[in-house]
């Protein structure tokens, strides 16, 4: 099909193109718009076309997708710019107030049950916890890095099964006093 002919037969479709457009849209301007991409790429890829086929549903297609791309394009658009502030969410972190009785009440219990573990335990632990990794424990107690390892995992089970005995029992009321 030369380009004359696909003139002549796009632009028989022209009005079926615009009631499809706005039918998409919901906006003649935004119908005018789109017929015109339209046009654009049916002219620029019309040597895919094939003669003897539903032109008709080959130009719809294309709207379809143009359609479709421009719609997910604004859409990426409108998330990556949204600068506007959030007024349905509490804004909570303008202001956090931290309940300093709490935190130094949990302190406490845990540095009278780490004292509570055997020494042996304990000090792998504790050098665990100021940020040494497993080998410098390992060389600096030297023992073996599985027994380091494992040292630590038992004062970690320890330190859970006292933590939990206190909350189950109501002990907390001696720790405090």
């Amino acid at each position: 099909m030369n380009t004359l002919e696909f003139t002549t037969q796009f632009n028989k479709l022209k009005m079926p193109l615009y009631a499809f457009a706005l039918n998409l849209t919901k906006d003649k301007e935004a119908a005018n718009d789109l017929v015109q991409e339209t046009a654009y790429k049916a002219y620029k890829y019309r040597k895919n076309y094939q003669p003897h086929t539903n032109l008709r549903a080959w130009l719809m297609t294309i709207m379809r997708n143009a359609f479709i791309n421009d719609y997910r394009k604004r859409k990426r658009r409108q998330t990556l710019n949204d600068y506007t502030p959030n007024n349905y969410l509490l804004n909570s972190n303008d202001a956090v107030v931290t309940n300093g009785g709490e935190s130094s009440l949990l302190y406490r219990e845990l540095e009278k049950q780490i004292e509570a573990v055997d020494e042996n335990l304990r000090i792998p632990f504790l050098l665990h916890t100021q940020g040494y990794k497993y080998e410098e424990i390992s060389q600096q107690l030297d023992l073996p890095l599985g027994t380091v390892k494992s040292r630590i995992f038992f004062a970690r089970k320890r330190l859970q099964a006292a933590i939990k005995q206190i909350y189950q029992t109501g002990e907390l009321a001696d720790i405090i006093n």
